[in-house]
């Protein structure tokens, strides 16, 4: 059972009621990465790590040890459209971390000589990230789909944006992207939803503020073929198109049948054909990833420099296959079988659950069960398959960027 309440303030909760002894809550904010003006580039990261570092009632140290020395533990991550600060922990203390999410969201002081220390921890994972081509790739691959766009900068920024940023900088990119109607707080456990309002009201009730910006669509999407020497001994290539955005009506249809493709089972049409058949590649697969406008889906393959041609021959026959015909019924069946099943063992880790459901509450202010997702997969035509396949696996408005 699921409730969403919003408080007087505009902050909308999302009360998900189940019977397990851990509670994960936290806060999802509709802020990230394509909120940043062009002199903010990493600002919105650098701040999720800068949120444990110090409020005007705690220290850093303190922050840690208020949950991990009852066993709970404290996250976060930032996307390119949210950050997410979240905690898990024994139910009996949910107050506790409600009071402790609050106090990072709404009180942190982003001192100067935590700044310094956090800003070389992220040149460091900036290296590590430049050091790994499979990960590297993904961003240059968005950069130039969503060019001359928020969208399409990178999450970490670089050495030097970073060194730009001061105190001040933090607290004005919070005050104008963390605003009460831009902040969803959750909790999925075993508390009664009117003690969740009442702790709600408690700890998060901060003046009203709304969001003065909007946010800007890409432009229109022009596809490119680019190679970059990176001096790899395997050639890293990344190829794909704009795809559906996160409400889509169609994106559930449009993710099944990226999971055809090159979803994560070994059973996937790329992996047979490339790997299994012919042993040209020891990676490859394909991913969708959504947002509020669009999205992007590619297929990423690793191979010998030699293997190259045959690995695009072998990946572009796949998609013509789905573009000749529709899937038979048999296939289409198999195919939701498959789907249905990974969405269900998805669903039995509680974290992910919960954020999944924090993130369809922040943007689309609902949230699917597992029944229900799988209701609307069951309906799912290969008439409609075949359509999406027309325009996702178009080759002549595929983005092709190779690392050689």
């Amino acid at each position: 059972m699921h409730t969403i309440f919003t408080l007087n303030n505009g902050i909308r909760l999302l009360h998900i009621k189940d019977n397990s002894p851990v509670v994960y809550c936290g806060f999802t904010i509709n802020a990230g990465t394509r909120d940043e003006a062009e002199n903010e580039h990493g600002i919105a990261h650098f701040i999720e790590h800068l949120l444990f570092k110090g409020t005007k009632k705690r220290k850093s140290l303190q922050i840690i040890n208020r949950l991990e020395e009852i066993g709970g533990e404290l996250d976060a991550f930032t996307t390119k459209e949210e950050t997410v600060i979240y905690a898990a922990c024994p139910e009996k203390y949910a107050e506790r971390a409600m009071e402790l999410l609050a106090d990072v969201v709404f009180f942190s002081t982003f001192p100067k000589t935590e700044i310094l220390k956090e800003r070389a921890v992220i040149e460091d994972e900036i290296q590590s990230y430049n050091d790994s081509p499979s990960e590297l790739i993904y961003d240059d691959f968005e950069e130039l789909v969503f060019q001359n766009s928020a969208l399409g900068h990178n999450i970490l920024g670089d050495k030097k944006s970073l060194k730009k940023f001061d105190t001040k900088s933090f607290q004005s990119f919070v005050k104008r992207c963390y605003t009460t109607d831009n902040l969803l707080f959750f909790l999925q456990g075993n508390v009664d939803f009117d003690k969740f309002i009442k702790l709600s009201e408690k700890y998060f009730s901060v003046p009203a503020s709304k969001r003065e910006f909007e946010r800007t669509s890409p432009k229109d999407y022009v596809p490119q073929v680019i190679e970059k020497s990176k001096k790899t001994f395997q050639v890293h290539c990344l190829l794909g198109n704009t795809a559906y955005s996160f409400g889509h009506k169609d994106r559930l249809a449009q993710a099944l049948l990226n999971n055809i493709v090159g979803g994560p089972m070994l059973s996937s049409r790329l992996n047979i054909a490339v790997r299994e058949r012919n042993g040209l590649a020891y990676s490859i697969d394909s991913s969708l990833t959504p947002y509020i406008d669009t999205g992007i889906w590619n297929i990423y393959f690793g191979c010998d420099k030699s293997n190259f041609n045959k690995c695009i021959s072998l990946i572009y026959s796949e998609l013509d296959k789905l573009r000749e015909k529709p899937l038979t019924s048999a296939q289409l069946e198999k195919a939701k079988r498959q789907f249905a099943g990974q969405l269900l063992i998805s669903s039995q880790n509680s974290e992910n659950r919960a954020l999944a459901a924090a993130k369809s509450a922040l943007h689309l202010n609902c949230f699917e069960t597992e029944q229900e997702i799988l209701a609307r997969l069951n309906q799912i035509s290969a008439p409609e398959l075949f359509d999406i396949a027309q325009k996702m696996f178009d080759i002549e408005k595929f983005t092709v960027l190779k690392y050689v």
